[in-house]
């Protein structure tokens, strides 16, 4: 089972006390310079970091994300027929935990930008056909021409200007099925200056500056505003990340 204390233990031990192996520390610096569309976002990755993505995650986290992420995903409620859609879906690693939950009627397509991404997810899933891949820009309009009754996103959407997670929601819209679920794992709203020091030290020095902006909105309020509605929630990490379920009303 996740225990709550655990991301406390590694930033205390390894962040703060400078005790990061030297290849940890790398990769940390790599996840933050880029080419990037948007400049100062941190969802757009390096062709080495995109290769590398679970086992970069899992070992600077010492296996805190892989535990935090089952959890999440089994809060999720997948129904075994379900057809979900997963925006930004990257190697596969949460699609490949929603599949548990599916029996042979549900349907997972993953839509990443990444020519990396789904070179990986493919290899993933080559002999699984209820999966299937679409290399699609999520920040642009687009329509798949098919709809769903999850569509997910995971720490993807706050790496964005506000006006472009418009957009994303726009598409999200565009693809759920009328009482379908629009499913967001993300940071959740927080008053950063209240924050501990310690964990506001590490969230100052390894996020972007539209997350900033992201934590700081009414999430529930802004997807009220097209049409969803029925929310529940689920908190982890000293709730500092949320699993955020919103149903498209109409």
């Amino acid at each position: 089972m996740f225990r709550m204390n655990e991301f406390e233990i590694f930033l205390k031990k390894y962040v703060c006390c400078g005790t990061l192996s030297e290849w940890q520390k790398e990769c940390w610096e790599r996840l933050m310079v880029q080419n990037k569309l948007y400049p100062d976002s941190g969802v757009e990755l390096t062709p080495y970091i995109a290769k590398h993505y679970d086992r970069l995650m899992n070992a600077i986290s010492l296996g805190i994300y892989s535990r935090f992420i089952h959890k999440a995903i089994a809060d999720m409620g997948i129904k075994r027929d379900d057809n979900i859609l997963d925006l930004g879906c990257g190697t596969g690693k949460n699609a490949s935990l929603m599949l548990r939950y599916l029996g042979d009627e549900g349907r997972i397509t993953g839509v990443d930008l990444s020519q990396i991404m789904q070179g990986q997810f493919e290899k993933r899933f080559a002999s699984e056909h209820r999966v299937t891949f679409q290399r699609q820009r999520i920040d642009v309009p687009f329509d798949l021409g098919k709809k769903f009754n999850i569509v997910f996103i995971s720490f993807v959407i706050h790496g964005f200007p506000h006006e472009v997670r418009r957009v994303i929601i726009e598409n999200v819209i565009r693809h759920l099925k009328t009482s379908g679920s629009f499913i967001i794992l993300d940071f959740a709203e927080f008053d950063l200056a209240k924050m501990p020091a310690l964990y506001r030290w590490v969230f100052k020095k390894i996020e972007c500056k539209y997350a900033f902006d992201f934590i700081e909105r009414d999430w529930k309020a802004i997807l009220s505003g097209y049409g969803f509605g029925s929310f529940t929630e689920h908190h982890y990490i000293k709730k500092y990340a949320r699993l955020l379920k919103g149903v498209k009303e109409k």
